[in-house]
């Protein structure tokens, strides 16, 4: 069982590594947090700036806690809360399959994420080295819950701002 917990929290926790790079820094084919911030501009989250880097953070180190297995309860949360806003933002109009751009994928990631909230990282891991007993179903709960919340959250919030923001509040006024 540790062997196939450590599996799964190294790939889940490297790939959410890797895609909070793409955000942070431009590497493995992303745009770095100036081209993440047009584009969650573009998608409603505003600003951009503040979001792309909420969600390359909480991708970078969820995904680093995760991997490591520590604190895995919280990692879990920040990570559902980025695939809730992915899911709401991006690929819920697009359906369930990922091969027309759904959220399988998304759900996926976010369910391997609670699972391990639930069961724990398992006894190679640092919470378990740290004698850290931080899982089971109420922290597996409380992680979709806040993760759930933070997620739609940021998604209101972004689109809050940009009502209340718009192109017309950002236009100088002209003088006569």
């Amino acid at each position: 069982m540790n062997l196939g917990l450590l599996v799964l929290r190294l790939v889940v926790g490297l790939l959410f590594v890797g895609h909070g790079a793409q955000k942070l820094f431009g590497v493995f084919g992303g745009h770095g947090l100036k081209g993440t911030a047009g584009f969650f501009e573009a998608i409603g989250l505003k600003p951009g700036h503040i979001h792309a880097s909420a969600a390359a953070l909480l991708e970078f180190g969820g995904g680093l806690l995760l991997a490591l297995g520590l604190l895995t309860p919280f990692a879990s949360a920040a990570l559902i809360a980025v695939m809730t806003a992915a899911v709401i933002t991006v690929h819920a109009s697009k359906g369930l399959w990922n091969t027309g751009g759904g959220y399988e994928f998304n759900l996926t990631l976010a369910a391997a994420a609670f699972a391990l909230a639930a069961a724990s990282a398992g006894a190679w891991s640092l919470d378990h080295a740290l004698s850290i007993s931080d899982h089971g179903v109420l922290w597996a709960i409380g992680a979709l819950v806040v993760g759930v919340a933070g997620g739609v959250g940021a998604v209101l919030s972004g689109r809050l701002y940009g009502r209340q923001h718009g192109p017309a509040a950002t236009q100088r006024p002209t003088t006569a």
